[in-house]
């Protein structure tokens, strides 16, 4: 079993992307164990904080530098990432020298009523996370165009089509993980 972390950029109770990444989680059982950041914990960056670093930052890191691989599920604001998450990717690739991100392993996906679902922000995503040492997959790309419906009630996605594409994004990114694996 391969150890996920896993970051879902909204905040929102009742977020799409968050139960993308527990449809995601069930999906990948026989594979993953998952564990979720708590970016909502997160200061604000501030550079002047690292000398006695917050106990959410010191543990988003943690959780990430321990994972076989990170997986991101995040909606799409404004064309780009969530604050939110881009604040917790700020505070994971810092210090200078010390990211977390290093030679990680990343996957990302997300889900938004928009007609090309997250296709920019993951291509934000994926800018931001290569100079901060990760190794993002770059294929295959699943964005999601949230319907009404696309989840039933024990959070099972309910497009076949769309199952499909994220099974192939589990199966893949369980590949790429065991590819980029030290020996």
């Amino acid at each position: 079993m391969k150890t996920i972390a896993v970051i879902v950029g909204s905040l929102r109770r009742d977020s799409l992307n968050k139960k993308l990444a527990t449809a995601v989680e069930t999906l990948a059982r026989d594979l993953w164990t998952c564990s979720y950041a708590d970016i909502g914990s997160l200061p604000l960056y501030n550079e002047d904080l690292w000398p006695e670093p917050p106990a959410a930052v010191s543990l988003l890191k943690k959780l990430i530098e321990s994972s076989d691989g990170l997986l991101v599920v995040t909606p799409e604001y404004n064309r780009s990432i969530p604050g939110v998450l881009k604040n917790a990717l700020d505070w994971a690739s810092r210090p200078g020298g010390k990211s977390s991100f290093k030679h990680k392993p990343v996957a990302c996906l997300g889900a938004s009523v928009g007609a090309i679902g997250t296709a920019v922000a993951q291509a934000h995503l994926r800018s931001i996370l290569g100079p901060s040492g990760a190794l993002p997959m770059q294929s295959p790309e699943v964005y999601i165009t949230a319907k009404e419906g696309l989840f039933d009630a024990s959070g099972a996605i309910t497009d076949e089509r769309v199952r499909s594409s994220v099974q192939k994004l589990i199966d893949a990114f369980d590949a790429w993980i065991a590819r980029l694996a030290p020996a």
